[in-house]
């Protein structure tokens, strides 16, 4: 189904839109007798005088304004509203399962999720999400899809199931990446994530507005020179070896925000070849391929983005040994490789790991 209405759509004003065309028609107002045409079965194949002078009634104006917007009927778009401000208010975490395994509760129980209409924001330690879904209860389950604007998966959609009882909630989706799930569980290596929430608020919250795309990033290419993706497929520097294996964070600063301690185990970064994925939460938070000279000091280390937003971007960084542990220090693309670990600006990302295995 194919939804055209408006953000957070209202039925009084709805209601006004059916009005407003049905008094259109009736005045002689061709473009109004031109939408019955195109929406209204029983119009199909009338000429605009045969239209206006159908008798057509509210109820069939209704019908028009669904249809227009993608519904079967004026019933099933009133079900539709109706549904979206059930779900409004702000939401827990009682469980939370990704792949089949049950997250700690220390982790969800900071994390919210707020409703307003069509529009969502998901507060969590690691992140906050901005975007918009769409439902559709004509199927069974319901299914909910998300398009994320801002955050980590900006750019990127999710497809789920979900049930409303009341003030809990539901939902099962795919994660980034994968497909709607078809039953309320999850198993390893789904890609699913099952959440169980309960209403803190039925009241609409305040300053959910889906989230602001972020802008494109100008090219400089006096500060960053033009990377071929290709030059990435290599995984033979003698270093990958060394990074390969889980590692937990010893510290994380995100544009100047430095992550608190108590919420660091439940981050994880898993080296392959030369791909490196970092994970908090159950959530993907950074997925590249690297590229390493370390020829230089502080070594160099490229990025390629695999996903998000970023996606087939290049960020440019540094890295370095602490003993055991690794530190790295890597700026947003576009912007230049920092020279040192002195400190870290409003568009890098400082963190520093340790080998999961050499931890105790």
């Amino acid at each position: 189904m194919t939804q055209t209405l408006t953000t957070r759509p209202n039925l009084e004003h709805l209601r006004g839109q059916a009005k407003t065309l049905l008094a259109e028609l009736r005045g002689g107002d061709a473009k109004a007798a031109r939408t019955f045409i195109d929406h209204l079965p029983k119009a199909r194949g009338m000429s605009g005088a045969q239209a206006r002078a159908a008798g057509f009634r509210l109820a069939d104006a209704q019908s028009v304004v669904a249809r227009r917007s993608g519904f079967a009927s004026w019933n099933a778009l009133t079900r539709h509203v109706e549904q979206l401000r059930a779900l409004e208010g702000e939401w827990r975490f009682e469980s939370l399962q990704i792949d089949g395994t049950d997250m700690p509760r220390a982790l969800i129980a900071p994390s919210r999720l707020l409703i307003d209409g069509d529009r969502f924001q998901m507060q969590s330690p690691e992140a906050s999400y901005d975007g918009r879904f769409t439902i559709d209860i004509s199927k069974s389950p319901s299914w909910i899809d998300i398009e994320f604007v801002a955050g980590p998966d900006a750019g990127n959609a999710s497809h789920g199931i979900f049930e409303l009882d009341g003030d809990h909630l539901t939902i099962c989706l795919g994660v980034v990446g994968a497909s709607r799930p078809a039953a309320f569980e999850t198993k390893p290596e789904s890609g699913h994530a099952l959440e169980h929430l309960r209403r803190a608020s039925a009241a609409r919250p305040t300053g959910v507005t889906g989230g602001v795309a972020a802008p494109k990033a100008k090219a400089a290419a006096s500060q960053q020179p033009v990377v071929d993706p290709a030059e990435f497929s290599a995984s033979t520097h003698s270093l990958f070896p060394r990074l390969e294996g889980s590692w937990v964070p010893v510290r994380l600063v995100m544009n100047q925000e430095e992550m608190r301690a108590d919420w660091l185990p439940f981050g994880s970064r898993t080296g392959t070849g030369n791909e490196a994925k970092v994970v908090f939460g159950g959530q993907v938070m950074l997925h590249v391929k690297m590229r390493i000279d370390d020829s230089v000091v502080p070594i160099a280390v490229d990025y390629l983005h695999l996903r998000g937003a970023d996606k087939g971007k290049v960020s440019l960084g540094i890295m370095e040994w602490l003993g055991d542990e690794v530190r790295f220090l890597i700026s947003a693309p576009g912007e230049p490789r920092p020279t040192s670990f002195a400190e870290s600006g409003s568009r890098q990302t400082l963190s520093q790991w340790r080998r999961r295995d050499a931890s105790s």
